[in-house]
C-alpha cells in the first residue's frame, strides 16, 4: 500500500461528539463529501486542538492530505495528516440541497449492499426523545474526559475536561426499517449547552430542541448522516442532523 499523501478537498457534513481515546487523548469523528460527491472519513482529528484557520464547522470547504490508515479498512476512511488542514471557503445555504440531494440513499440497507461506510438518508416518521442520564453514567464519562484532557504530549497545551450532557438524545425514525439511535452529533449538544449559558432552564431548553428537531426540521427538510463501526461494521450510528431542502418538494406541481 503507497504512504504517499493525498490531497483532498471536501466540505464538513459531520462533527460527532468527542470521544476519549487511549492513543490520541480526545478525538473526533468527521467526515465530509469531495466535490466529485465522494465520502471521506477523517481521522484522528483532535478538534480541540486545532485553531486559527485548522478549525473548521460544518458547511466548511477543508483541504488537507492523508495517507490510507493500516487497521481501518473501510473506504472512506482517511489517516489525516492534522498539521495540513485548511479551511478554504463555506458551502452556501443556496447550494446545499442542489449539492447533497443527489447523494441521498433509500434506507441504511442500501448503503450496505453499495459497500458504503457512510451515507446520508432523508428519514421518514422521526421522533427527537431525551432521557436524562443517571450519576453514575455521568460520572464515568466525567472521568474519561479527565484522563483524555490530561494525556496530552510535550508540545501541545492542555485542554480543559469536556463536560458531559446530562441527557441523552435519541432519533426513532424509519427508512425500509424501523430504528432508534443514540444522536452523536456535537451540535445537537451545543444546542443544549448554549441553551442553558443563554439562562434558560433545562426544561425550555428541552422543549426548544424538541421543537426544532420534531417541528421546524421535519417541516423544512432535514438529512440524516449515518455511518458504521469499522470494528463492528454491522452497527450504525446517527453522526449528524442536517437541516437541508428537499429539492423534490420544489418542483411538485402546483
Amino acid at each position: 500500500m503507497s504512504v504517499t499523501p493525498q490531497e483532498c478537498r471536501v466540505t464538513i457534513l459531520v462533527k460527532a461528539l468527542p470521544q476519549p481515546s487511549k492513543t490520541y487523548g480526545e478525538t473526533v469523528c468527521c467526515a465530509g463529501i469531495t466535490p466529485q460527491g465522494e465520502w471521506k472519513r477523517l481521522f484522528p482529528i483532535r478538534f480541540r486542538h486545532l485553531s486559527g484557520n485548522s478549525s473548521f464547522k460544518r458547511w466548511d470547504w477543508v483541504n488537507f492530505r492523508y495517507t490510507k490508515p493500516t487497521r481501518d479498512t473501510r473506504p472512506e476512511s482517511c489517516r489525516v495528516h492534522e498539521e495540513s488542514i485548511v479551511v478554504d471557503g463555506k458551502l452556501p445555504r443556496s447550494d446545499q440541497a442542489d449539492f447533497l440531494n443527489p447523494l441521498v440513499l433509500p434506507s441504511i440497507n442500501v448503503a450496505i449492499e453499495k459497500k458504503q461506510s457512510l451515507a446520508l438518508i432523508r428519514p421518514k416518521n422521526t421522533r427527537f426523545t431525551f432521557k436524562k442520564k443517571t450519576p453514575n453514567a455521568i460520572t464515568a464519562e466525567r472521568e474519561a474526559f479527565e484522563r483524555a484532557a490530561r494525556q496530552t504530549s510535550l508540545f501541545d497545551r492542555e485542554l480543559a475536561t469536556l463536560t458531559p450532557t446530562p441527557y441523552e438524545f435519541r432519533f426513532k425514525f424509519e427508512d425500509d426499517s424501523r430504528h432508534d439511535f443514540q444522536n452523536g452529533d456535537w451540535e445537537a449538544h451545543a444546542m443544549f449547552y448554549n441553551g442553558i449559558k443563554r439562562g434558560d432552564s433545562e426544561q425550555k431548553v428541552l422543549d426548544w430542541m424538541g421543537h426544532i428537531f420534531n417541528e421546524v426540521y421535519p417541516q423544512q427538510g432535514m438529512l440524516f448522516a449515518l455511518g458504521n463501526q469499522a470494528k463492528r461494521p454491522q452497527v450504525w450510528q446517527l453522526l449528524g442532523v442536517l437541516r437541508v431542502d428537499d429539492s423534490a418538494q420544489g418542483s411538485l406541481p402546483l
